[in-house]
């Protein structure tokens, strides 16, 4: 019995190999919706924004443009360490 269950792990090596795959897969998956859900919650904050910007647009003074400014360019950051991550998994997992 022993001896056809050793046989039987020699003559699969490639399900092995399968589930690595398999694995490495899932974390591809896993880092990439996660990634997904970075840039979903930049958009919220980039359609707050807009409603804010829309809802004071009588007020015109010049700091609360320029506090806008920097927020835009804060979530411009954001998106570009998101899409930078996004290129760093990408390179990780290619054969």
């Amino acid at each position: 019995m022993g001896k056809d269950k050793n046989q039987n792990n020699q003559n699969n090596p490639s399900s092995d190999s399968l589930d690595l795959y398999v694995a490495k897969l899932a974390f591809v998956g896993a880092s990439i919706a996660t990634l997904g859900d970075g840039l979903t919650a930049v958009a919220a904050g980039i359609a707050l924004e807009a409603l804010e910007k829309k809802e004071q647009s009588n007020n015109n003074s010049p700091q609360s443009q320029n506090g806008q400014s920097k927020q835009l360019e804060k979530m411009q950051k954001q998106i570009d360490d998101l899409i930078n991550e996004l290129n760093q998994v990408k390179k990780m997992f290619r054969w």
